[in-house]
């Protein structure tokens, strides 16, 4: 039975993990969150982890007061994090949000951790840092992103570079459809309520604008090591097909299932075995009928700027990223209009000081600078 350190353990893909662990009795060794202490001591509770850790310095705190009748060590900081991500384990869960996730990544790969990934931005900033890193530690990056665990899944048992296109579903968002007219004055909202999946707000709102599926072509490119022209993104509202290829011969291989995000997490814990315990099952009678769609890349302008973003390289992908992170929260905050999120993505793209060798203060460098940039453009 495998040992489990779960990283982001509060947000929507912690919490569904700790519910596999929780059925299938996994150890859970360590904890790490954001600032959600309430939940993490309850966390902490139950699954009697070592050690916990909180970026939040202040919450961490109040966390090691409120467990000090336990022998559970609180630690604190990017640091304490990062040491979360080192301590015995066969696993590493990384489900942190934004680029906060890179650092905790690669503290686990020098561990010699396997990685179940499901913070993206690790690979769109870091990604050529973290393949080479891994590689050279002989350790496995297993996607937990439901996209990037059907193509994974997709590929089982095909041969060395046989893959010769990826097929990328999108579901369209809630914005599904909408002109530029229409999207001008949406609401937060309305961006947040997402017809098919549950998840954070963040990425909900990245689904809305497709910045999501720029991402996942980026992380795509690292992952399976193709490039971006090999990729074709589907609008698919079912939300059914969840990724899949086309190999050498023409044969498409895709991954169903019901979208719930538990099975792709599943499987990057208990590979390369499947649990015998299924989820909601998928019953394609009920479901009659698949669609596929391009996507509107004029109105949804962001999953363009990502691609243009890989195919230039380089510390261009942080610079979208980053740039994205905070034009985001300043939506969720009301201070700008959803449309605008793209128009920063665009700015920052296009004044980042590109390196095509760069080093991970580098990738922070042009993190901060990205963000600096959209700050001063409201």
């Amino acid at each position: 039975m495998k040992e489990l350190i779960i990283l982001g353990s509060t947000g929507s893909i912690g919490t569904q993990a700790l519910e596999v662990a929780r059925r299938d009795g996994y150890k859970v060794n360590a904890l790490a969150a954001g600032s959600n202490i309430k939940l993490l001591e309850e966390q902490a509770r139950e699954f009697k982890p070592s050690l916990v850790a909180v970026f939040d310095e202040n919450a961490a705190r109040e966390l090691a007061n409120n467990l000090k009748d336990t022998d559970i060590k609180v630690l604190s900081g990017v640091e304490g994090v990062c040491e979360a991500a080192t301590v015995k384990g066969d696993i590493v869960l990384n489900a942190i949000v934004g680029i906060a996730g890179l650092k905790p990544t690669l503290a686990a790969i020098e561990a010699s951790k396997d990685i179940a990934l499901a913070n993206k931005e690790t690979l769109v900033t870091g990604g050529e840092l973290v393949m080479k890193a891994a590689s050279q530690k002989g350790v496995k990056i297993l996607p937990v992103d439901s996209e990037h665990s059907a193509i994974f899944q997709s590929i089982q048992g095909a041969p060395e570079n046989s893959i010769k296109k990826i097929l990328l579903t999108a579901s369209g968002g809630p914005f599904y459809k909408k002109t530029r007219e229409e999207l001008e004055n949406v609401t937060v909202k309305e961006a947040l309520n997402h017809p098919n999946w549950s998840m954070g707000a963040k990425i909900t709102i990245d689904s809305a604008s497709l910045m999501n599926k720029g991402l996942e072509v980026i992380e795509a490119v690292h992952l399976f090591g193709v490039k971006a022209k090999d990729i074709e993104v589907l609008v698919h509202r079912q939300s059914i097909v969840h990724s899949g290829v086309e190999l050498s011969d023409g044969a498409v291989i895709a991954q169903l299932g019901t979208p719930d995000m538990r099975l792709p997490i599943q499987y990057a814990l208990t590979y390369p075995e499947r649990s015998n315990y299924a989820f909601e099952k998928l019953n394609l009678f009920d479901i009659g009928t698949l669609t596929f769609e391009k996507p509107d890349i004029k109105t949804f302008r962001c999953l363009a700027l990502c691609i243009e973003a890989i195919n230039r390289g380089g510390l261009a992908p942080t610079a979208v990223n980053g740039a994205n992170e905070e034009a985001v929260k300043l939506f969720l905050d009301g201070k700008i209009k959803f449309l605008q999120i793209a128009d920063l993505v665009e700015k920052a793209l296009e004044e980042c000081n590109n390196k095509k060798e760069f080093t991970i203060d580098d990738i922070f460098d042009a993190d901060k600078k990205a963000r600096e940039l959209v700050r001063s453009a409201i």
